[in-house]
Parts: C-alpha cells; sequence; structure tokens
C-alpha cells in the first residue's frame, strides 16, 4: 500500500498552494482546488480500507503494515525517533472518519463561507488540519502522533481564531491554545519517561507487553505509584485535554467562536476524538500495567459526560449546545474504553468506544453542518430567534431529525448500536455506572430533543427575511452524512478482529437495549411536552423552582470563573506581582546600579581622554618619573 503516502502528501500540498500563492486565486477556484485534492485523500483512504479489511488475515487477525518507517533522528542506542504510516484497525477506520467529515466540510464551506473575507486562508488552514490529524493517527510512534498533535493544536488556533477582527474569536483561540499546552506539558512528560524507562517510542513494540521491555518502568516508583503508571497518567492528561475532559473541558465551548464548519470538523468529528485515540492506541500497555489508571479514566470521562450533559441542558446558544454534547459524547467514549479489559468479555468496551467514535463523528458533525445551515437561514445562534422552521428549512429539518434520533440512542439510526454497546461494557464493570451512564444517556436524549422542538417546532420567530433552505453545496453533505448515520449502525463491528489477535464481540445485551430505548423515549416525550409547542410554562417554573441549579448550569457551574480566580488572583496577584516587582526593582536594580556606577566613574575620569597632547605628554612624564622613583626606591632599600 505504498500509494498511502500520498494520503498525507495531497492535503500538505494543497496547505502550500492555498498557503503561498492563494492570495492570488478566485476564492472559487482555491475552494475547488482544495476540496478536489481531499476528495482524491478520501478515495485513497477509502482504497487503504478496503485493501486492508480485505486482505488475508496473519492467524485470524488483521496484520500490522507499515509501508514507511524511515529513522529521522537517532538518540543513541535503541533509542531512536522514526517517521512512517502505521495502519492497523483503528488508524484505517481512522483515516475513513478524517477524511469523510473533512471533505463534507470542504465542500459545504464552499456554500456556507462564500463571501467571507480570507477565503483562500480558510480552505489553507483547512488543509494544514486535515495533514496534522491524519498525520496523528497514522503515526508509528508515540513521538511522531506528539508532533502531529501540536500541529493540530496550532492548526485549530488558526481555525478558531479565523475571525481575527472579532475579540471573541481571538480570546477564544488563545484559550483553546493555552488550556491545551498546559496538557500537552504532561503528554510531553509522560512520553519522556515512558521512553526513557523502554528505550522505545515505537507503538509496535510498547503494544507488545513485553515484561522485559517494561520491567524498569514497573520497578522503579514515584511517590508510592510504578513509573509506568505516572507515565501513562500524564500521558492521557494530554488526552484530556485535546478532548476536554473535565476539568480542561473549558476552552471547547469558546472555540465555538469560529465558523461553523470549523466546528463540525474540529470539535465534533476529529480533533477532540484524538484523546480517545491516543489512549485507545496504549490501550494493551493501560490495561497490561496500569489498570488502575484505566479505571480513573472511567470514572473522569463519566463524571464529564454528567457535566457536559447538565449543562447542556440549560444553554440558548445553538452551537453550545452541541459543544457540550460533544464533551459528554466523548466522555461515554472515555468510558467505554476505562471500563474494558482485554481478552475478556470486557473487552466489548474497548471495541463499543471505537464504533461510538465512527458513529459519533457522522452524526456529529451533521448536527453542526445542520446548525450552520440554521444560522444561515436566521443569521442568530440564539434559539429564542428560532421557532417553527421545519416548514422553511424542509432538507435541514429531516436530516437534523436523524442525527438528535441517532445521538439519543433510538434504532435503528447508528448510535443505537454504538451507545447500547457502551452501557452494556459499564453494566459489566459496575452496576452503577451503567445505572450512571444510562442516566446520562436519558439526559442527552431530553436536551436534543429540546434543541430540536425549540429550533424546528414551537412559536415561530419574526425575521426579516424569510428563511430559506440552503444551497445545494450545503444541503448535499447534509444528506450524505444522514444517510451513513441511517446505515452505520449495521457496519459489523462484532467481527472486527485487533492485530494482537484478540477478538472483541460485540452483541446486543436485550434488557440493556430495551431499558436504554425505554429511557431515552421518556426523555423524549418528557422534552416534547415541554417544547414542541412552545406554550408551555413548564421550562420557566423549573427555571425558577431549581434557581439556584439552574443558574450554576447556565454559568457552567462556574469552572470558567474558578479558573480565572486562580490565574488572576493568586498567580498574577500573589505570584506573579511580587515576582515582576522583584525583577523590575531588585534585580534590574542592581544592573541600573552597576551601569549607574560605571557612567559616574566614566563621567570623572573623562578628562584623562581629552583628545590634548600637552596633556597627555605631561601625565606620560609624571608617570615616568613615579616608575623610576619606585625603582629607586627599591634599589636603595635593596
Amino acid at each position: 500500500m505504498e500509494f498511502t503516502l500520498y494520503i498525507l502528501i495531497l492535503p500538505l500540498v494543497s496547505f502550500l498552494i492555498l498557503g503561498l500563492v492563494g492570495y492570488k486565486m478566485k476564492p472559487a477556484v482555491s475552494g475547488l482546488l482544495g476540496s478536489v485534492l481531499l476528495g482524491a485523500t478520501t478515495l485513497l483512504s477509502y482504497a487503504t480500507a478496503f485493501f486492508y479489511f480485505t486482505a488475508p488475515r496473519v492467524d485470524g487477525a488483521f496484520a500490522k503494515l507499515m509501508p514507511y518507517n524511515m529513522k529521522w533522528l537517532d538518540f543513541g542506542g535503541s533509542l531512536q525517533f522514526n517517521l512512517g504510516i502505521l495502519l492497523d484497525p483503528i488508524s484505517v477506520m481512522m483515516l475513513v472518519v478524517i477524511s469523510t467529515v473533512s471533505l463534507m466540510v470542504h465542500i459545504y464551506s464552499m456554500g456556507y463561507m462564500r463571501g467571507e473575507k480570507g477565503f483562500q486562508r480558510y480552505y489553507a488552514f483547512l488543509s494544514l488540519f486535515t495533514f496534522s490529524m491524519l498525520g496523528l493517527v497514522l503515526a508509528t510512534n508515540i513521538f511522531q502522533m506528539y508532533l502531529f498533535w501540536e500541529l493540530v493544536g496550532v492548526s485549530s488556533f488558526l481555525l478558531i481564531g479565523f475571525y481575527y477582527t472579532k475579540p471573541e474569536a481571538v480570546a477564544a483561540s488563545k484559550k483553546a491554545f493555552i488550556v491545551t499546552r498546559f496538557a500537552d506539558l504532561g503528554f510531553l512528560i509522560g512520553i519522556l519517561l515512558l521512553s526513557f524507562y523502554t528505550g522505545t517510542f515505537d507503538f509496535d513494540k510498547l503494544c507488545s507487553c513485553d515484561p522485559a521491555l517494561f520491567s524498569g518502568a514497573i520497578q522503579a516508583s514515584f511517590l508510592g505509584y510504578s513509573v509506568i503508571s505516572v507515565a501513562l497518567a500524564l500521558i492521557f492528561i494530554g488526552g484530556a485535554g485535546k478532548s476536554a475532559m473535565f476539568p480542561l473541558q473549558i476552552w471547547l465551548p469558546d472555540a465555538m467562536e469560529g465558523p461553523t464548519p470549523v466546528s463540525a470538523l474540529i470539535h465534533a468529528a476529529t480533533m477532540v476524538v484524538a484523546g480517545v485515540f491516543l489512549v485507545a492506541r496504549l490501550f494493551p500497555v493501560y490495561n497490561a500495567f496500569a489498570p488502575d489508571v484505566l479505571h480513573g479514566i472511567a470514572y473522569v470521562g463519566a463524571f464529564t459526560s454528567l457535566f457536559a450533559a447538565a449543562i447542556a441542558c440549560v444553554q440558548t446558544d445553538i452551537k453550545r449546545v452541541l459543544a457540550f454534547s460533544t464533551i459528554s459524547q466523548i466522555g461515554f467514549m472515555m468510558v467505554a474504553l476505562g471500563v474494558s479489559g482485554m481478552g475478556t468479555h470486557e473487552g466489548t468496551g474497548y471495541m463499543a468506544g471505537m464504533f461510538h467514535l465512527f458513529t459519533h463523528a457522522m452524526f456529529k458533525a451533521l448536527l453542526f453542518l445542520g446548525a450552520g445551515a440554521i444560522i444561515h437561514a436566521v443569521h442568530s445562534n440564539e434559539m429564542s430567534n428560532m421557532g417553527g422552521l421545519r416548514k422553511h428549512l424542509p432538507v435541514t429539518h429531516i436530516t437534523f431529525l436523524i442525527a438528535c434520533l441517532a445521538i439519543s440512542g433510538i434504532p435503528p439510526f447508528s448510535g443505537f448500536f454504538s451507545k447500547d454497546e457502551i452501557l452494556a461494557a459499564s453494566f459489566s464493570f459496575s452496576p452503577l455506572m451503567g445505572i450512571a451512564m444510562s442516566g446520562i444517556a436519558g439526559l442527552t436524549a431530553f436536551y436534543m430533543f429540546r434543541l430540536y422542538y425549540k429550533i424546528f417546532w414551537g412559536t415561530p420567530s419574526e425575521h426579516k427575511h424569510t428563511p430559506h433552505e440552503a444551497p445545494a453545496l450545503m444541503t448535499v453533505p447534509l444528506i450524505f452524512l444522514a444517510v451513513v448515520t441511517c446505515v452505520a449502525g449495521f457496519i459489523p463491528f462484532g467481527e472486527f478482529v485487533s492485530s494482537d489477535g484478540l477478538i472483541y464481540e460485540i452483541h446486543l445485551d436485550p434488557t440493556v437495549a430495551i431499558t436504554s430505548v425505554l429511557v431515552a423515549c421518556v426523555a423524549i416525550g418528557f422534552a416534547t411536552w415541554m417544547y414542541k409547542k412552545g406554550s408551555n410554562t413548564m421550562p420557566d417554573r423549573l427555571a425558577i423552582t431549581f434557581s439556584g441549579l439552574h443558574t450554576a448550569a447556565s454559568h457552567r457551574f462556574y469552572i470558567d470563573e474558578v479558573y480565572l480566580f486562580i490565574t488572576r488572583k493568586i498567580i498574577f496577584d500573589r505570584i506573579s506581582t511580587p515576582i515582576a516587582w522583584f525583577d523590575r526593582h531588585i534585580v534590574d536594580g542592581f544592573m541600573n546600579g552597576i551601569s549607574w556606577s560605571a557612567n559616574r566613574v566614566a563621567y570623572l575620569i573623562r578628562g584623562f581622554q581629552s583628545g590634548n597632547v600637552q596633556q597627555y605628554a605631561y601625565v606620560f612624564l609624571i608617570g615616568t618619573f613615579l616608575i623610576v622613583a619606585l625603582a629607586l626606591s627599591q634599589y636603595i632599600n635593596f
């Protein structure tokens, strides 16, 4: 599969062309160029998936293929940094996800971003982001992944801050960059610890879980924990930052200040699942040597999912509802990985997490692109400015409804199959975890249909211009993603065999499936009663009755305020300000004192450099007499 190299080359070429000479092109030409090259990348990704999954298996398992793997940096001994391409089931699946969603966003953006200043720059940034994500999932070693990981952070910063004249967008891009950088520091330290004790960066060697390879990391300890546990926990922190897990979720809702297609690409289907992919890539290592860390990941994922779902129930901005929905669904994926135990019946969780990653990418991209079509029609993000739009936006209405049903776990849509497996794995891990995740799934159905009814039903809002359906360039991607959402649940993930030879059986648990559907239907029914007509006063009465909880959820439980208090009042005022005073008055004062002293002495002796030859001769003679006198005195004493 030597052609897989072009999967990386084509988006990189697109970025270079559009970034360097795109300003000389007409906007339509630059958009078409970026879309065509991404289309070719998508076809190559599909070809890679077809040839990979139809190739003969080795001992019943898919092989790990490395069409390219070249040495780039040698640190001496066995530790070296390679650049290459690794093909295994999860990387090939991610190729399909990234290229498909990115292509839909490219096509959709030609309609949504038409007339925007910086259109060519926008497509250059899209290409850079796609290249970075593809490089991340194809990495053969953890250091190569980190390299592309940082490129993803840079490109997301550029896309979130695309509207650089808008202060909110600039602040959001900086917030995303800074928060993820703190998390990435943990990732880097974890990589250094892991590579120091194992002597390798390669995923192939690391995931072999050879006890001899990890013996040093297991025997060494830090604060009572083995170094391997500490390293894997730090690596997870990097993933938690990228995937907006609690308490590092604060950047994702603000990132909605970027263009809506960017939200679909970065914050629904690709960038935010990078953390899930990271844990999945190193899952054999977590499971073999740090199951306690894996369980911690499950608990963090469950809390994040509940936390974000509660906030989503009271948001009024359509994009922010979807942002918190994304955080909640990422929590579901992390729970699936955390409760899974490879090689046992609980291995279902691992595959369910990957399955949900795939299905979520499609229906969440559909939701964000649908939101873009709605915003395009009413020129507002607020649900209060919507209502009754089903008659004006029939295609958007149907596709949006399909996505809502899918994320709510209603059969036969794709979200039902993947979410049911996560719930089944949760129950096998702990009944309490299963009940908690089932309740969160019910909350998901409630807030999604609250969103749906407030947009398409309820009391129609008045608009200056009658809302109308988006152009074909925007509706065709909606239809495509809706079709995928309808059929993706029937993909035989239950026959998925990992490259390590372990079989993960996925099958519906009737008890869990029936219970989850009933919970979702009750939640949808409750949302229908409260929001369909728009005249029900129950939402307002509940907001008054539970005013404290409602206000706290509306303000995201004041997590942002806590961060601002810590940074401004403690770090800046109590730590940075005294350090700055010491630097300005003590350090700078000392150096300024030396400078003043040197200037003063120079001022006092400036007469010696007057340029007067007679004065120089006079001083010379005096000096000569002094030297002679000193010499004579020494001679006489002698």
